[in-house]
C-alpha cells in the first residue's frame, strides 16, 4: 500500500520532520471553564458525554464556551427543542487506549449519546489501525455497559494533510493515514450496532486553525459543531433517545 511504500522511501526525512514538529509546535493549554452543565430548559434532557483527546477538550480556544462540548450541547438543544445535559471527559495526548483508561478513572454520569474524539494520537504514536479500531470498540462497549450509552459517535479525523504546522512531505503522509483511518472507521462502524462514523469532508480549513497550526481555532470548532449536531440530531430523531428527569442531573452536578 502507498502509505507503507512512502514510509520506507521517506522514513529518515519523515522522522526528522516529526521530531522537529514535536519540538517546535506551541503547546496550548486546555481551555478554562466548566466541564459539565445544562443547555436549554425543560424536562427530559438529552444526556451528552464528550470524551477523547485535546480536540475533545477544546485546545485552540480560550474557554469551553467556544470549544466543542458546550457549543455542541447548545446547538443540539436548539435543534431538538429540549435541554441537553453535557459532560466532558478529555485529556490532551490521549490515544484510543488512553481514552478508555481515562473514562474508567474519571467520574462521569450516565449518558444517552457519547461523542468520542480520538485518532490523531493513534497516528502520531504509530498505533496499528486494526488495534486502534479494536480499542474504540472497547470504548463503545464500556460506555454502553457502564454509562448506559445508547449510541457512540466517532467523528472522522480532520484532514491532517492540511495542518499548517506540519511540513511537507510529512503533512502529505499524515493526510494519507487520516484518510485511511476515516475509510476504515466508516466500514467498521457500519458493522457494529450502537456506533456511527460522522463524516467531516469539507470541514477542515487551514485558515481557521489556532496559533499552533495543529488544533482548530474557534471558527473551525464552530463548523465541526454544526456538522456533529446534524449527525447527532439524526440519531436522536431516528432512535428516540431520551433521558431521565433534569432534576437528577442537577442533583449530581
Amino acid at each position: 500500500m502507498i502509505h507503507v511504500a512512502a514510509k520506507v522511501a521517506l522514513a529518515p526525512l519523515l522522522y526528522r520532520q516529526a521530531r522537529h514538529v514535536r519540538r517546535t509546535v506551541v503547546a496550548l493549554p486546555e481551555p478554562q471553564g466548566a466541564r459539565r452543565g445544562i443547555e436549554g430548559s425543560g424536562a427530559r434532557p438529552l444526556r451528552l458525554l464528550v470524551a477523547g483527546d485535546s480536540s475533545a477538550a477544546g485546545v485552540g480556544t480560550r474557554s469551553q464556551d467556544e470549544a466543542l462540548a458546550r457549543p455542541l450541547a447548545r446547538a443540539l438543544a436548539a435543534r431538538l427543542a429540549r435541554p441537553v445535559a453535557w459532560q466532558l471527559v478529555a485529556r490532551t495526548g490521549s490515544t484510543s487506549a488512553a481514552t478508555l483508561e481515562l473514562l474508567r478513572s474519571e467520574p462521569s454520569e450516565a449518558a444517552d449519546i457519547a461523542l468520542v474524539v480520538v485518532g490523531v494520537n493513534d497516528i502520531t504514536h504509530e498505533v496499528p489501525l486494526p488495534l486502534a479500531l479494536r480499542q474504540r470498540l472497547h470504548i463503545a462497549h464500556w460506555l454502553q455497559a457502564h454509562r448506559g450509552v445508547r449510541h457512540v459517535v466517532f467523528p472522522a479525523l480532520a484532514d491532517m494533510g492540511r495542518f499548517p504546522a506540519v511540513p511537507q512531505p510529512l503533512r502529505w503522509y499524515a493526510g494519507l493515514h487520516a484518510n485511511r483511518n476515516n475509510r476504515a472507521q466508516a466500514r467498521w462502524a457500519a458493522r457494529h450496532g450502537g456506533v456511527s462514523h460522522a463524516a467531516m469532508e469539507g470541514v477542515t480549513d487551514e485558515r481557521l486553525f489556532s496559533e499552533d497550526g495543529f488544533h482548530p481555532g474557534p471558527r473551525l470548532y464552530a463548523a465541526v459543531v454544526e456538522r456533529l449536531a446534524a449527525h447527532i440530531e439524526g440519531i436522536v430523531r431516528r432512535d428516540g433517545s431520551c433521558s431521565t428527569d433534569i432534576k437528577h442531573f442537577r442533583e449530581h452536578s
